[in-house]
């Protein structure tokens, strides 16, 4: 009981200390001084007066907000003793292996930079910066020369290094559950089960009316979404974000995503983030780097060859080229177990008043990074929104799919569910598979790591990141993997090959995504 009321007392500090830097705790001071002029607050009664004020202003709303954001991303309460690389990771062997994907990210990198003889970053010329200026609303018109660039590293690189992981402890003697699991990931974390994945998405059973469900048994489909729609703007009116975060859950109406998500990831444009933007902006203006070449040649490689998302180019570019720039990122290392690059002054190396972050985010694109925006495109027109959402999408979700962490929503806890979902539920497809050496991992990671993105038709997509936000966890994509080989285990029992396997799987756009939920979880497996 003590040590709960100690982690919850260092919790509320942690929080309260983090909102004092924040433009709301600003805005409130003002509210606070200003209300002192209201003939309503009395001096004898002063502090609940300004309570009252706050309360019935709807500041109180959005100041519960603010700490419910906050919550949404915060590390569990370590040991106060704890050092602070056990908040990134309490694992050793994951953050050693952490580093030293890093150093290969790093080398691939500074390798690229020698070959082509060209700096990590350079001040534009001024006519270059008019140039990119009075493009900037076209930059896919633009045809730089990119044949001699190459993605640092795509997602099969990544996942032999999670293949090769391994606990130490477990070399010799490991336990007997786990040396019968005969998937590729070979380490010992906890993932959960059927019963336990039922409980923690509860909202989606056969019973309960779901938007994306053609045929609900209970209710007919228009009457349940009229209904879900009328509540749906009641939690906007209200503008509560855990409200918003489990109305979700059920599915967002097309209509209202967009003011639900921002919402939930405590999103409001106001003057200050879109100077803040603007700023960015200029910096990508006048500064050129070498990500920036990767960042070109990623959406070139991807969204521009995708029929939902071409349109979106020149939205993806300035995203990106922003978010490359955005030092406020690099605050989401204190719980990320990745750390950032670091690059020094020449002729200075090591000396660590030399060092800056590079890139300024502390974030290397890979390839397909680009499809973590490109949904986003169909929501929001407006590029400091678009950006923000991303922002805020991607320090809480997406960078666990692309660091190595023993999270429960980290990229080898979803392989590891994944394949144990599979043995465990589908014995007789995971061992043919395994026979005919197309382990299932192989061919369901990209989907996983890109968070189906590309993959799913973008109204299927939507309707799972709906599920995402509303859980607040990536569980759900190491599900869907499971329920896709489900659906099409008849024709994967015929396969003899991987390459006949992939075909089989080659093409997930037409699935419908909360039915293979829904059947996956609480109709076929038990």
């Amino acid at each position: 009981m003590l040590q709960e009321e100690s982690d919850l007392s260092l919790v509320i500090a942690q929080i309260v200390q983090k909102l004092k830097g924040s433009s709301l705790y600003a805005q409130l001071e003002r509210q606070a001084w200003a209300s002192l002029q209201r003939p309503e607050i009395k001096l004898e009664s002063l502090k609940e007066d300004i309570k009252r004020f706050f309360k019935t202003s709807g500041w109180q709303k959005k100041l519960q907000n603010a700490v419910y954001s906050e919550l949404s991303v915060f590390p569990l309460p370590s040991h106060p003793a704890a050092p602070p690389e056990h908040l990134k990771e309490p694992l050793v062997y994951m953050r050693k292996a952490q580093g030293s994907w890093e150093k290969r990210i790093l080398k691939s990198l500074n390798s690229m930079c020698t070959e082509l003889s060209i700096p990590l970053a350079r001040k534009r010329p001024l006519g270059e910066q008019k140039e990119l200026l009075s493009k900037w609303n076209e930059m896919g018109t633009d045809e730089p020369d990119l044949s001699l660039f190459r993605p640092v590293y795509a997602p099969k690189d990544f996942l032999e290094v999670l293949i090769n992981l391994r606990n130490p402890n477990y070399e010799s003697g490991d336990s007997l559950s786990f040396r019968t699991h005969l998937g590729l990931i070979q380490v010992p974390l906890k993932v959960k089960d059927i019963p336990a994945l039922k409980e923690l998405f509860v909202e989606l059973g056969l019973t309960t009316g779901q938007l994306g469900i053609d045929d609900s048994t209970q209710v007919p489909p228009e009457l349940f979404e009229n209904e879900h729609v009328r509540i749906g703007q009641k939690v906007l009116a209200e503008q509560d974000s855990a409200a918003a975060q489990q109305y979700v859950r059920q599915g967002s109406p097309t209509a209202l995503r967009a003011e639900l998500w921002a919402l939930i990831l405590n999103i409001s444009s106001q003057p200050e983030d879109i100077l803040y933007y603007e700023q960015l902006k200029t910096n990508v203006i006048q500064h050129d780097l070498l990500v920036d070449s990767l960042i070109y040649k990623d959406v070139k490689l991807t969204a521009s060859n995708d029929d939902y998302y071409f349109v979106f180019e020149d939205y993806l570019y300035q995203v990106l080229l922003c978010f490359s720039r955005d030092t406020s990122v690099l605050s989401h290392f204190a719980y990320n177990s990745a750390s950032p690059p670091k690059s020094y002054i020449r002729g200075k190396l090591g000396i660590e008043e030399y060092a800056v972050f590079y890139p300024p985010n502390g974030v290397i694109p890979f390839h397909g990074f680009s499809m973590y925006v490109a949904p986003l495109c169909f929501l929001y027109h407006e590029p400091s929104k678009l950006y923000q959402i991303f922002r805020e999408m991607y320090v809480r979700f997406f960078f666990r799919l692309h660091s190595i962490s023993s999270h429960p929503s980290g990229i080898v806890s979803l392989c590891l569910l994944f394949e144990t979902l599979l043995q465990t539920y589908l014995p007789q497809l995971f061992y043919h598979l395994r026979e005919i050496g197309a382990q299932p991992l192989r061919i369901s990671f990209k989907w996983m790591v890109r968070a189906f993105s590309g993959y799913l038709a973008t109204d299927q997509l939507l309707l799972l990141w709906d599920r995402i936000l509303g859980y607040n966890s990536l569980e759900i994509l190491a599900v869907l993997a499971a329920a896709v080989f489900a659906f099409r285990a008849v024709n994967l029992m015929e396969v003899t090959s991987l390459a006949a396997a992939e075909a089989v799987l080659a093409d997930i756009s037409t699935l419908k995504v909360m039915p293979l939920l829904q059947i996956f979880l609480f109709a076929t497996v038990t």
